[in-house]
């Protein structure tokens, strides 16, 4: 024991030392593994067995030098209570990953950012799938990215890294899983574009496969035909099958075996006796194309099961209210592979009754209703300043933007009532999903230097509204006079699987959500596709199942743009609201924005206080200036002009002002720019004393005579009068002789 600090130390002698070394050297080689190869041209390495080793699987993934931690890991027991599979999937962002510092007050990340909760979305959607129905189990997977080279995607990464992890772990899974990106440069498609290659991409779609069916895509494109889409789908496919037999490489060498859980399936006596008691009273609630009058008929239905059924099988009822789910699942799938049948009556291929319309409401600067059968949707746009735009602070290059688009799923939308806790994931999903596909049609900052905010309120959901909002935000732009370039539609595709037989119906409703195998999601315009999001409940999809919906998908937008958004609003609107802020542009020589900004800001707040104009400046010289008034927003960007260049002589200002002298006054046209109205140029008469005619703070128009060579301005006020009103002058001022000042001078100026 340590004497002063009553402690036990641990004394290593030299020839302990070097045994625990020797130790710890074993122990890495014995656990440690290193496997490599090649994917578009660039080294994937993945090690295990060096990090993370309490987790059920792990994983450092290295793609060319993006570096992504992946841990895969299940509870012990089931959790106990709940009626789905408890799967968690965390894509985290390292600031440290790209070299910055978080910009929050802690200086530490705190919640996901909306592109962390999208990453983390691709990879779920892929991968929940392959996982026992039937199991509870908690599933938590965790990608963690540690490094990022911005030419190797760290959300594909992680998504292959995530697949190692799960396969090498104990955790039941049908994978292993691969992803890629499809970019389209030149009208070549490229595997994994760099981020050079990515600029010029006319696409981005996210592929993820299994060993023989495409599990997940996640498309936006700057309306790209369905073709060239397609094949870039079939090209991610054959890209995955590789990775796909390298990770099965990895999982024969390491994985462990997996374990066996308690299946939360009813007993299928169970089953058999509530469809036998209820099927045709189901049969007949089901048969409906109300979700009011469906809900309403199927609760006598539930309480008569528990009645009959609590006291046969005791302390199951969860798994009596599981086989009342199992029973309609059975029916509508039945209804429609044998019989082509859908619940609320219409064809497989018809859209249900679709309406829209536009100003819904009064003051706001554009908004857009639209409905789909008992879907509504209501989304507002909202103008404001380029500097409105938003900031973002993640790990790759893009650090603002000004098209933001927001998705709203309030409780009452279904009939339900819950306390509002802010966006879940599923609402910033469906949101980033109408942000992509509206984005390729939105105008650049010089042809609308505007940000736009939309923001779509579903206020009725029978199925399909992140589709509704497409289409509602489309007429909501267009009615706030946003010059898009095309109408955007969206619709979904929905699928049923029995062994080799398949069928698809367009625009699901929510039973056919719920109990189908698919919700394909398309928007795009007249010319093409500008986003795709596809949600599986099977292991995947066949190149035939893949043709087939967008096809469908293609047909249905035609119908929705023609027959019913352009019909409501056939253009965007010439003219802005008059709530919406007016904004001018002007652009400077950059070396003059110090000039326009002043010192300590006085110069800029100045002219936004004189104009009531809100005004951004930008790098490049490109100035931006919003206000309601037009004439005060032309008024700024005049007294700019005046302030980055030389006044023009001939060229008539409005002037303010500042002092009086016996000879003439002092105008300020701009801040810093000043010059003197002679007192024979006060007025088209002779004027005898300056005060007769302006005093100080008084706002003149004046002409620019001349500019002297030592750049101080002659002005006039006569001239102004005569040019702007018409006036005839009563004198000549070329007989006039200077008063106050020595002959050929101008009085005392300023200091420069």
């Amino acid at each position: 024991m340590c004497s002063d600090c009553r402690t036990y130390h641990l004394l290593l002698t030299p020839a302990l030392w070097v045994k625990n070394m020797a130790m710890f050297e074993e122990m890495k080689f014995t656990n440690f593994r290193k496997f490599e190869t090649e994917l578009a041209g660039r080294p994937l390495v993945v090690e295990t067995g060096k990090l993370a080793q309490l987790a059920g699987g792990s994983c450092l993934v290295r793609y060319g030098e993006t570096e992504v931690l992946c841990n895969a890991t299940a509870s012990a027991k089931p959790r106990e209570g709940v009626d789905f599979f408890p799967l968690s999937v965390d894509f985290e962002e390292k600031l440290y990953s790209v070299g910055k510092i978080p910009g929050s007050f802690g200086r530490r990340e705190g919640k996901p950012s909306d592109k962390a909760i999208l990453a983390s979305r691709v990879i779920d959607r892929p991968i929940r799938p392959l996982f026992p129905k039937d199991m509870r189990n908690d599933v938590g997977v965790v990608a963690t990215v540690m490094s990022v080279d911005p030419d190797c995607s760290p959300v594909i990464t992680a998504m292959i890294g995530v697949s190692i992890a799960i396969s090498i772990s104990d955790i039941p899974w049908d994978g292993p899983i691969s992803g890629v990106e499809v970019g389209l440069v030149e009208g070549e498609i490229v595997i994994n574009p760099t981020a050079e290659q990515e600029e010029k991409s006319e696409m981005k779609i996210t592929v993820a496969s299994t060993d023989s069916l495409v599990a997940m895509i996640e498309a936006g494109a700057n309306e790209v035909a369905d073709e060239d889409v397609y094949d870039g789908i079939m090209k991610g496919h054959e890209a995955n099958q590789k990775i796909v037999e390298f990770i099965k490489g990895i999982q024969a060498e390491i994985g462990r075996e997996k374990f066996a859980f308690e299946s939360n399936d009813p007993d299928p006596e169970m089953y058999e006796a509530v469809k036998e008691f209820c099927m045709e009273d189901v049969k007949k609630a089901l048969d409906t194309d109300d979700k009011r009058v469906r809900d309403e008929a199927l609760k006598p239905i539930y309480d008569a099961v528990h009645e009959k059924f609590d006291e046969v099988y005791p302390e199951q009822e969860e798994k009596l209210e599981d086989c009342l789910y199992k029973l309609q699942k059975y029916i509508v799938r039945r209804w429609l592979l044998d019989e082509g049948k859908r619940v609320d009556g219409r064809d497989i291929n018809q859209i249900r009754p679709l309406a829209a319309e536009v100003d819904v409401l009064s003051r706001v600067h554009g908004s857009g209703l639209f409905t789909r059968g008992q879907t509504q949707v209501l989304t507002v746009a909202t103008l404001g300043s380029v500097d409105a735009s938003q900031k973002l602070d993640g790990i790759d290059n893009e650090d603002k933007k000004r098209y933001i688009h927001h998705y709203n799923f309030p409780s009452y939308s279904v009939g339900e009532t819950r306390p509002s806790r802010g966006p879940g994931r599923r609402e910033i999903g469906h949101g980033a999903l109408a942000e992509k596909a509206l984005l390729p049609v939105i105008p650049s900052v010089e042809d609308f230097p505007y940000t736009m905010r939309l923001v779509s309120e579903v206020v009725s959901s029978n199925g399909s509204t992140s589709q509704g909002s497409i289409c509602a935000s489309t007429l909501a732009l267009m009615a706030a006079g946003v010059p898009i370039s095309a109408p955007v539609a969206g619709i979904s595709c929905g699928l049923i699987t029995e062994g080799d037989r398949f069928m698809t119906m367009v625009d699901i409703q929510g039973l056919e959500d719920f109990f189908g195998d698919m919700d394909f999601k398309v928007a795009g315009t007249h010319k093409g596709i500008t986003a795709i999001q596809m949600d599986l409940k099977v292991h995947g999809l066949t190149p035939a199942i893949i043709k087939e919906a967008l096809e469908k998908t293609r047909l249905a937008r035609y119908e929705i743009i023609d027959n019913v958004l352009l019909k409501a609003i056939p253009e965007p609107r010439k003219e802005l609201s008059k709530y919406a802020p007016k904004m001018f542009t002007i652009k400077i020589n950059p070396e003059k924005i110090g000039d326009v900004i002043g010192k300590q800001g006085k110069v800029i707040q100045k002219i936004q206080a004189d104009f009531e104009v809100e005004i951004s400046i930008e790098e490049d010289g490109s100035v931006f200036v919003a206000g309601l008034d037009v004439d005060k927003c032309q008024g700024a960007i005049a007294c700019i002009d005046t302030i980055a260049n030389d006044p023009v002589p001939g060229t008539i200002y409005n002037g303010v002002v500042t002092r009086l002298m016996n000879f003439g006054a002092f105008v300020e046209i701009a801040p810093g720019k000043e010059g003197l109205v002679h007192i024979s140029h006060l007025d088209v008469k002779r004027t005898d004393k300056v005060e007769d005619v302006v005093n100080v703070g008084d706002q003149i128009m004046v002409k620019v005579l001349e500019i002297d060579d030592q750049g101080r301005l002659n002005l006039s006020r006569r001239e102004a009068l005569i040019e702007i009103e018409g006036l005839t002058p009563e004198n000549d001022i070329s007989e006039e002789k200077p008063r106050g000042r020595k002959p050929g001078g101008r009085g005392r100026r300023p200091r420069r």
